[in-house]
């Protein structure tokens, strides 16, 4: 059954902005493909104002896990902590879908 990597980032909001256009013109693309994802959605929280979140879907829960152990997630992390270390915290979820109506 499907399965969700749900990225959780809590964003200084001194880089909110620059953040968000990296995220929307290079980090989530590149990540998409190089993830082999059905798709990837993000947004901001409407609750809690500098909360990013975003959705990579997968096929089933193996592939979202493989990639999850992979050297091209380690990669990504680098690249990540690169250009927001210290000024992005995130967290990372795997979900696995056990009902849809």
């Amino acid at each position: 059954m499907t399965a969700y990597l749900i990225v959780r980032a809590e964003v200084d909001p001194s880089v909110r902005d620059p953040f968000d256009v990296w995220y929307q013109n290079e980090h989530l693309p590149d990540a998409v493909k190089a993830f082999d994802a059905v798709s990837a959605k993000r947004g901001w929280s409407a609750v809690e104002p500098d909360v990013h979140i975003a959705f990579y879907e997968f096929r089933d829960l193996e592939a979202a896990e493989t990639l999850m152990k992979s050297d091209i997630m380690k990669g990504f992390i680098a690249e990540f902590d690169k250009h927001w270390a210290g000024k992005v915290e995130r967290t990372r979820e795997l979900v696995e879908f056990s009902q849809v109506i």
